[in-house]
């Protein structure tokens, strides 16, 4: 059984792929296929600026006219995103995620970012949870 207090870090993916906030669209989405994530912090000069996702670049695609060799990451990502820290109860996380629709959480100790908790995951912990009770 999983306990809910369990904090974030025990569950999350360590953040091992990123992209700098001027690599073009089409870079971002070469790394994801590369890496066979859906993801990507967006860092500049070591500081997280935001996340990018395969939504994003679907987006951008699709827009008529719009080169996803051109446009930069820093101009489609969510500037904003969730962030936790590692200390984080897991119950917590994926409760906020779930209430606001959110597909990642980037996980902070301080202020380094040293994961990421993606949907996912959320799903890889229910099919333990599940497993754990049959």
């Amino acid at each position: 059984m999983v306990d809910r207090n369990l904090p974030i870090s025990e569950r999350m993916s360590p953040l091992t792929h990123t992209i700098g906030r001027d690599q073009t669209m089409t870079e971002a989405r070469r790394r994801m296929h590369e890496f066979d994530i859906r993801h990507l912090a967006v860092l500049h000069a070591g500081r997280m600026l935001g996340i990018v996702s395969e939504r994003d670049i679907a987006m951008v695609e699709a827009l008529p006219g719009v080169d996803a060799d051109v446009v930069q990451v820093h101009e489609a990502m969510t500037p904003e995103p969730y962030t936790v820290p590692a200390t984080a109860k897991i119950a917590d996380v994926v409760e906020e995620m779930a209430n606001h629709k959110y597909g990642a959480a980037l996980v902070l100790d301080g202020a380094a970012l040293v994961g990421i908790f993606t949907t996912t995951d959320a799903l890889r912990l229910a099919h333990d949870l599940l497993a754990a009770g049959s």
